[in-house]
């Protein structure tokens, strides 16, 4: 230990060589994990060696480096458990803002898709359809708008909803959010 104090190589391979095996074994049954094993048992004797001239020759080594070993070990545990809560917000994160990013693309492609069925309508139903569903107008006022009886504004609306629905069976999610969509406006 006093050879080692001093900076002598041969000194700290000799302590190195005497001590690897039980430090070792011990980090293995701790770590489970041979390569976090290796990479720790390097961190402590990088640290005996960088603190070697506060080492006392007079204590037991082996605890000294059974202290080192122990701290290191719970170092790493404390280290995984911070990167995994940093991890689990950047997963939760970029699922929120992927989650909110999917179901735009998906609004926006159900309004295309909407748009392109209505177009296909006829003239009458097209305009009835898009005052009461899409502008929000109650029956009495697109009635008054166009010139018609609400019974004749209810039937335009219900053959808009049979055809876009019959158009729509294939696509369950997109008959969803219309119907959905169609009931909140």
């Amino acid at each position: 230990m006093t050879r080692l104090r001093c900076g002598d190589e041969k000194a700290f391979a000799e302590v190195y060589h005497t001590y690897q095996n039980r430090i070792g074994h011990r980090l293995l049954r701790l770590l489970k994990s041979e390569i976090l094993a290796e990479e720790v048992m390097q961190d402590i004797f990088l640290k005996v060696w960088e603190n070697r001239t506060s080492i006392d020759p007079e204590q037991p080594f082996k605890s000294y480096l059974y202290r080192i070993a122990e701290n290191r070990v719970i170092d790493l545990f404390r280290r995984a458990k911070k990167e995994q809560s940093i991890l689990e917000e950047i997963i939760a994160g970029n699922t929120e803002l992927y989650t909110h990013i999917e179901e735009a693309l998906f609004k926006k492609e159900y309004a295309s898709l909407l748009d392109r069925l209505i177009v296909q309508m006829p003239a009458q139903r097209k305009k009835i359809f898009i005052a009461c569903k899409l502008e929000g107008k109650s029956y009495q006022e697109a009635a008054d708008e166009f010139g018609i009886a609400t019974t004749t504004v209810n039937d335009h609306l219900q053959k808009a909803m049979h055809y876009l629905k019959s158009k729509l069976v294939v696509n369950h999610d997109a008959l969803m959010l219309l119907t959905v969509s169609l009931l909140l406006q």
